[in-house]
Order: C-alpha cells, then sequence, then structure tokens
C-alpha cells in the first residue's frame, strides 16, 4: 500500500485528501441539519404548545372560579343578575377546553388529566351548581345556602386539586421539552465542533503535506537553479518529491544541458569571432593605409600625371597646327593619333579622379527638391539634347535627403547617356518619373534609343566597361559606374529594367524621407496627375506642342544601355556636369 501511495502525483494526492474531507464535512452537515431540525421542532412545542397550554390551564381555572364564586353569590343573594358570571364562566370553560385539546396531539398524559378536570367539572356542576340554582330560584335563598355544605365545597376543591394536576402535568411537558431543546442545542455545538477540528486537522495535514511535497522539493530546485544560474552549469539537477516535480527537475536539468551546450557552442564562436576581428583590425588597418595611398595616387594623378600630359597634349597639338600639311600624310595621321591618345588620357584621368571622389569629399546630406534637379540637368544637357534633337519630360518629382551635386550629375548621366545610344534617324525622346514602392522612391530613366540585351545588364554598370567602339559612340564608360556609386552612396539600388518594348528604362531608389513616408502611402500614386515638362529642341515646338512623355513602367527596376554616361561635348572637370 505504501509503494502504490508512493506513487500517487501530487494531484492524486490533494484530491484524494480533498474528496475524504469533503465527505465529512458533508456528513456533519447532515447530522447538524437533522439535529437543527429536530431542535426547531422542540422549541416550536414549548413555544406554541406547552407555553400556550400553560397559560390556558390557568384561564379554565379561572373560569371554574368564576362559576363557582357565581352559584355561591346567587344562593346569597337570590338575584338572577349574580348567575352573570356563572354563564361567561361556563362559555369561556367550553372555549378553553375546545383549544387545548387542539394542542394535545403530541401530549396523550395532559389530554388525560384534561378529560379527568372535565369530568369531576360536570359532576361538580349536576350535584352542587345546578341543584343551588334550582333549589334558589324556586324555594328562596335559604334553601340554596343549605345546599352549600362543606361536601359542595370538597367537591369544588377536588376539582381545583385535578385542575392544579392537569397544570403540573403541563408544565412536566414544557421541562421535558426544554430539556431537549438543550440537549439537541448541546449536541449541535458539538458537530459544529467537531466539523471545526475536521478543517483544522485537514488543513494542517494539507499544509504539512504540501510542506513536505511541494515546499521542500520546490526549495531544493531552487537552491540548485541558484547554482546553475551562478555559472556552476555542470551541476546536475536531482529533485525528490511528487512525480510531477522529478519530472520538472528532469526537464530543468535537460535545460541545463542544453544552455550548457549552447554557452560551450557560444564560447567558440566568440573565440572565432575574436580570431576573425583581430583579422579585421588588421585589414582594417591594411585599409587605412591602402586610402591614403588612394588619396596619394589621386593628389598625384591631378597634378603630377597632368601635368606632363598636358606638355605632351599642347605639344601635339601645337605639331598638329604647325606642320599640318607640311608633312606627308602618315605623319599627319600619327600626329593626330597623337593628340587624340593624349586627350582621351586626360579624360580618363579626370573621369577616375570623379569616380574616387564620391562619398570622401561630401558637403552633408540636406534636402533635395529633384524637380529643381531636373531643371539644371536640362540647362546642362541643352547643348546635347539640341545637336541630337531630343525632347527631356519629367513628372512631379520628390523631394529626398541628399546631396545635390551628386543627385544632379546622377541623373545628368543618364539623360545624357539616353541622348548618347539613340537610333539612327530617330530623335531622342527620354522620360524621368518617380513612383513609391516598398518605401523607397523608384526613379525611372526610359527613352527610345538603342536598347540593351539582357545578357549585358550588369555589366554597363563596371568602371571603363564598353559594349561598343569609341568611335561609334565616344566617352570612357565610366558613366553609370559613376550613377551606380552615386545611388549607392545614397542608400539605395540602381538596374537596367529589360522588360520594356522599346529602349531602354535603367531605374533606382532612393530612400523616402521620414516625414514624406506616412502622407505618401496614404496618396495613391496612381491618381495623382502627371505634371510634367517638355524640353524640346527646337523653342517653337516647346511653345505650341505638348511633350510626348514615355509612359511610366509600373514594375522593374533598371537601367540604360550604354557603357558610357559621358555626353557629347561636356566639361570633364566638374562633377556636377556629365562627365566624357
Amino acid at each position: 500500500m505504501k509503494s502504490m501511495v508512493g506513487g500517487w502525483n501530487l494531484r492524486r494526492r490533494v484530491m484524494t485528501m480533498l474528496v475524504v474531507v469533503g465527505l465529512l464535512l458533508i456528513g456533519l452537515a447532515g447530522a447538524e441539519a437533522a439535529v437543527a431540525a429536530r431542535n426547531r421542532t422542540q422549541i416550536d412545542a414549548i413555544l406554541n404548545k406547552t407555553a400556550p397550554l400553560r397559560v390556558q390551564s390557568q384561564e379554565l381555572l379561572n373560569a371554574l372560579l368564576d362559576q363557582e364564586t357565581a352559584v355561591r353569590g346567587y344562593a346569597v343573594s337570590g338575584d338572577p343578575a349574580d348567575l352573570g358570571p356563572y354563564q361567561v364562566g361556563l362559555d369561556q370553560e367550553r372555549d378553553t377546553i375546545a383549544s387545548m385539546q387542539m394542542l394535545l396531539h403530541d401530549y396523550p398524559q395532559i389530554g388525560q388529566e384534561l378529560r379527568i378536570v372535565e369530568e369531576r367539572t360536570e359532576q361538580w356542576r349536576r350535584s352542587v351548581a345546578e341543584p343551588v340554582i334550582t333549589a334558589t330560584k324556586e324555594r328562596g335563598t335559604r334553601a340554596g345556602q343549605e345546599l352549600v355544605t362543606d361536601g359542595a365545597r370538597q367537591q369544588f376543591d377536588e376539582l381545583r386539586a385535578a385542575v392544579g394536576d392537569l397544570q403540573e402535568e403541563i408544565l412536566s411537558a414544557r421541562e421535558q421539552s426544554a430539556g431537549d431543546v438543550r440537549r439537541s442545542s448541546n449536541l449541535l455545538v458539538v458537530l459544529l465542533i467537531v466539523a471545526a477540528l475536521v478543517v483544522v486537522v485537514a488543513g494542517s495535514a494539507l499544509l504539512l503535506s504540501l510542506d513536505r511535497m511541494v515546499i521542500r522539493p520546490l526549495i531544493g530546485l531552487a537552491a540548485q537553479v541558484r547554482e546553475v544560474a551562478d555559472g556552476d552549469y555542470q551541476h546536475r539537477i536531482a529533485t525528490t518529491g511528487p512525480p510531477e516535480f522529478v519530472r520538472l527537475g528532469e526537464d530543468v536539468d535537460a535545460m541545463r544541458q542544453k544552455i550548457a551546450a549552447d554557452l560551450a557552442e557560444v564560447r567558440e564562436a566568440r573565440e572565432r569571432i575574436e580570431w576573425v576581428n583581430t583579422q579585421l583590425q588588421k585589414q582594417a588597418e591594411e585599409l587605412t593605409r591602402s586610402n591614403r595611398d588612394l588619396e596619394q595616387f589621386a593628389y598625384v594623378a591631378s597634378h603630377d600625371l597632368q601635368e606632363p600630359l598636358r606638355k605632351v597634349a599642347s605639344f601635339c597639338q601645337l605639331l598638329q597646327r604647325r606642320y599640318s600639311g607640311q608633312l606627308d600624310e602618315r605623319a599627319d595621321q600619327y600626329i593626330a593619333f597623337a593628340v587624340d591618345g593624349a586627350q582621351r588620357m586626360q579624360r580618363l584621368i579626370n573621369d577616375l579622379l570623379a569616380f574616387s571622389r564620391i562619398g570622401r569629399l561630401t558637403t552633408g546630406f540636406v534636402d533635395v527638391d529633384l524637380n529643381k534637379v531636373m531643371g539644371d540637368v536640362a540647362g546642362q544637357t541643352e547643348a546635347a539634347r539640341q545637336y541630337a534633337d531630343a525632347e527631356l519630360t519629367w513628372t512631379e518629382m520628390p523631394v529626398i535627403r541628399g546631396e545635390e551635386p551628386l543627385l544632379t550629375n546622377l541623373l545628368a548621366n543618364l539623360v545624357s547617356n539616353s541622348i548618347k545610344f539613340r537610333r539612327p534617324d530617330v530623335p531622342p525622346k527620354v522620360h524621368i518619373s518617380s513612383r513609391l514602392v516598398d518605401g523607397e522612391w523608384e526613379i525611372t530613366c526610359q527613352d527610345n534609343g538603342i536598347g540593351i540585351e539582357p545578357e549585358f545588364a550588369d555589366k554597363i554598370f563596371v568602371i571603363f566597361q564598353r559594349l561598343h567602339s569609341k568611335d561609334a559612340y565616344p566617352g570612357t564608360g565610366i558613366g553609370l559606374a559613376i550613377v551606380k556609386k552615386i545611388v549607392e552612396y545614397h542608400g539605395g539600388r540602381v538596374w537596367v529594367d529589360t522588360d520594356v518594348p522599346e529602349g531602354t528604362a535603367i531605374r533606382f531608389t532612393l530612400p523616402v524621407r521620414p516625414e514624406d513616408l506616412e502622407a505618401t502611402v496614404a496618396a495613391d500614386p496612381a491618381e495623382q496627375p502627371e505634371q510634367s515638362e517638355s524640353i524640346a529642341t527646337d523653342e517653337t515646338k516647346a511653345a505650341d506642342e505638348s511633350p510626348d512623355a514615355l509612359p511610366e513602367q509600373s514594375a522593374g527596376s533598371d537601367r540604360k544601355d550604354g557603357a558610357d554616361g559621358s555626353p557629347e561635348g561636356g566639361r570633364t572637370g566638374d562633377m556636377r556636369e556629365t562627365v566624357g
């Protein structure tokens, strides 16, 4: 039996104890209810039966005394008025006896005594009262007084004794009921005390059981957990007590083992991270030295390399002007090659310097209105657009955080690239649009030029990467590399959309200002009117004709196919103008 109980879980033990205590309390409550009902019955008997019987017995005695007094007074006076109390007492006697008989169902002894009183009353009335009244009426007071003898008085005394016996019996019944009430009340108190003792004993047993089965094992488990929490992750957690606590201890120990294993992995990872950080620190130091070398190289390239290059170009141009036509045709060709090579070398050096300065020579981010930027871009590319009969349009552009010179250079490179890589005999059309996509501004430069094959979409952003010969499309091939670097410097990305039906669409993203994000998302971009400006090569066309803007693309993000974003005839030394 002990082993069976030892295998009980805590829930079963507590439920068993509660069931036993509950059954005991239910039994005691039933007994108390029965005793209380009996007590109420006994109290009812005292209040509603024996007490009224006692009062009524006294009323019965008074009615008999009134009758006896009236008979004797009538015998003395002979006045019929003196018989009034006799008749009233007779009526009161009958009413009182009738009321008493209604309360005697549970008191047969009192009923017997009441019948004795009735018999003796009837006997006294036949032998004394009625003869005295009759004699007085018929023969006068003397005859009536002669019948009021000692025997008559003795007979009434016996009647009074019978009434006394009746009262004694009623009093005895009342005392018995009062004793029953006291005994049932005492029993009820005893039962309440027993119930209180059961509750106290059960509560004490429950507290002791909880202390032994719950509190002590829990304290022990908490102490072991604290040891683990203090850093002793190899301490094995063992728990005693009910099966629930044993399982809890096993789960906690399994968790400890998992934490210990994870910590071991973390320590190993931390050691590896520390080693990697050491290597990264060394690389950072090397990068710092490399940046210093690059800055030195930029200084050398901008001064030391350009000085002899300018001399070579100047003297080659001087030779070309002075001796042009004086030498043979091959010599003129060689001089032209030298002049062209020197000029291209200057452009390459300037483009390389411009590319390296992006992100290093910063003026800080400010709010930039791209509508104003597009106005500047239109002015910078005006000569190239007039030469190619090109048309530039744009929709309402957003305000973003960035560097205005770099953003101007970015858009100028895209527009110049679109004008340069045009189809023969087709006037170029360039359209700049913007829309909000996933919390970013997506800006698209769409043209109707020669387009780009999908396999070359990623190569065009590589520095000095060209897809065409310099004779077909002049330039150094750095324009789109500058575009990519500027976009990434502003936290965006750039790509070519190869799904457009005609020309090229280069898309790039720029972050939305936090204060504009909520208002911009609330407005539906599809419902915003397209506010465009058209800048044509002919002033009359700009005044009389509406711009034939290219449609905005609804998805995708890509950009132009040319490997060179330098406009024809642009200045090479100014970052705010197109390079090439």
